[in-house]
């Protein structure tokens, strides 16, 4: 029999080895591709239980079989991509159950979704029913899926006040290794207690992870990222408190890229935001005084804090019609009129060096502009150019440049890809004076067209390249000046990926952000859950160059 009928056998959901659907499921939005032999369809958790056991079995047999779970298929990383079996939930695990209130506590709920389920999706149910949402949504908040939100510990415009993802991950069901299944969730010492006598896989996971964290907790404290933005490795300093005995393993499978088990439903925790918002719009041009800013600026709580540099402030006015003819007329009209200054800066050459961006949110629109005005006050005596948008409407013409640029330039750049390479560190704010200079002197000294937006208030910085990926040249400027950049993060203690994860991108990275024994760390827990190297491998761990190389698209 082949692949396809023996799964087939298995499963009540649907399978497919067709050419159309192999190329399909081949790309995602990273530089990758990688042709799997099977796409499976699976119809419920039954079904990814079976899927699993079969390539255990497989495994065992010493035949090369492995799963790899897909959701909205927006990674960045190369994540979902395989050259084995795909696992896709978007067509039928998109359910979304329970929405509710959580009892006696004021503005927070839950949701009961699968993985295939869109956020987009989710976010319209639980603003209807209760007026709440999961507020760790990403930019690709209307393409991606609560699966891949989970396997990356995702975060976006929000985290600064909201949190990532691991913040609102309550309860996890999930798929072992071995198909068998299992419900995780925070633990007291009892409850751990009990998870560790069960005579079962599951109770030898719980088992080998606590007895690895308690011995090697020195180790792993000491590695710990001195930035609040993580999703690069295993999150080994998150799953047990010392002081309680608490111990939670979906602080450990959250970001963990489906690499230690595969989620079939998650319950997860929702906010209510304010309501009213204020921003504060800064026009710098002076690096030296940004750690400051920030500093000024975040004791006042902001909801969001975000930026984009001076390329993509030129880009989005050389792009101005573009950019406004996907708004409609009367939205056209009025941010036309609303971008003269920007465009006055542009033609007088007094172009800043940084927008930044600080959004308040509050329960009305007069504490909303009170805190705005009070950062405004806070700054006066560093003598930069600010201004107050009071509005949604003044507040638009910001988030538009701040949010559509990325697309702009994929749409105005034919022959060219966008190629999310060094797209997602993260450094300590105050190293922003000595560490930018040294960025923009490494980045001038290629060819490159690109974007750089970010999320200035916790040092989360976006960069998207373009280039011609049919360029042999091209291709190895990607794996020239990844490891540079990568170094430079690490100089300046940072993450090299703040919130898009590791993938194959940035696997073989890792030991310049981690000591050896880290390294050594992560991949003994991936063997503590997947031993045999089942759940998607060369992710987290294992991975190296050479995979970069082998999958690098060869086209744009």
């Amino acid at each position: 029999m082949t692949l396809r009928e023996d799964i087939a056998a298995l499963i009540k959901g649907d399978v497919a080895d067709d050419e159309t659907t192999l190329v399909e499921y081949s790309r995602d939005t990273s530089i990758f591709e990688r042709r799997p032999k099977l796409v499976v369809f699976p119809m419920n958790a039954d079904d990814v239980a079976a899927v699993v056991r079969y390539a255990h079995e497989a495994r065992s047999r010493g035949e090369n079989v492995s799963v790899a779970a897909r959701s909205g298929g927006s990674d960045m990383t190369g994540g979902p991509l395989t050259d084995s079996i795909v696992l896709s939930f978007a067509k039928y695990m998109h359910r979304i159950g329970a929405i509710a209130a959580d009892p006696g506590s004021e503005g927070t709920g839950f949701a009961l979704a699968e993985p295939g389920a869109y956020y987009r999706d989710l976010e319209k149910e639980t603003l209807e029913r209760i007026g709440m949402l999961l507020p760790s949504y990403p930019a690709s908040r209307g393409l991606c899926a609560v699966g891949g939100i989970i396997g990356n510990n995702a975060g976006g415009e929000l985290t600064l006040r909201w949190g990532k993802t691991d913040r609102y991950v309550r309860e996890l069901d999930v798929v072992l290794a071995d198909g068998s299944r299992a419900t995780v969730k925070p633990l007291s010492a009892r409850e751990l207690a009990a998870k560790e006598s069960q005579e079962d896989f599951e109770g030898e996971i719980y088992r080998k992870t606590r007895a690895l964290i308690e011995k090697n907790a020195d180790a792993i404290e000491a590695a710990r990222p001195h930035v609040s933005k993580n999703s690069a490795g295993y999150a080994l300093w998150d799953v047990a408190d010392r002081e309680t005995g608490a111990f939670d393993l979906t602080r450990l499978i959250t970001g963990s890229q489906g690499t230690l088990a595969l989620v079939t439903e998650a319950k997860l925790g929702l906010v209510r935001l304010p309501a009213h918002h204020a921003m504060l719009v800064v026009f710098l041009s002076d690096l030296e005084i940004l750690p400051e800013i920030v500093k000024r600026v975040l004791s006042f709580e902001p909801e969001s804090f975000e930026s984009y540099d001076k390329y993509t402030f030129r880009l989005a006015m050389r792009f101005l019609p573009q950019l406004l003819g996907q708004m409609g007329v009367v939205r056209m009209m009025e941010l036309g009129v609303a971008f003269i200054p920007e465009m006055w800066m542009v033609a007088t050459g007094g172009v800043p060096q940084l927008v930044l961006m600080a959004e308040f949110a509050e329960e009305t629109a007069a504490q909303a502009l009170a805190k705005a005005r009070w950062a405004h006050d806070e700054l006066l005596d560093l003598d930069i150019s600010m201004k107050i948008a009071k509005s949604e409407a003044q507040e638009a013409k910001y988030w538009t440049v701040r949010r559509e640029s990325f697309n702009l330039l994929r749409k105005h750049m034919p022959g060219m890809s966008a190629a999310p390479f060094i797209d997602d560190f993260v450094v300590p704010p105050e190293s922003y004076p000595k560490f930018l200079p040294e960025l923009d002197a490494l980045l001038s000294g290629y060819k490159l067209v690109f974007t750089v937006a970010g999320h200035i208030g916790n040092g989360n910085f976006h960069i998207f390249p373009f280039i011609d990926m049919s360029s042999h040249k091209n291709r190895d400027i990607i794996l020239e000046l990844s490891p540079k950049v990568y170094e430079l993060v690490a100089k300046y203690r940072g993450s090299i990926t703040g919130e898009h994860n590791d993938g194959i991108v940035r696997t073989p990275y890792l030991p310049l952000m981690f000591p050896p024994r880290m390294i050594e760390l992560f991949a003994e827990v991936k063997e503590i859950f997947d031993s045999l190297n089942i759940l998607n491998p060369g992710k987290k761990t294992g991975g190296a160059v050479e995979d970069i190389e082998r999958s690098m698209i060869t086209r744009s």
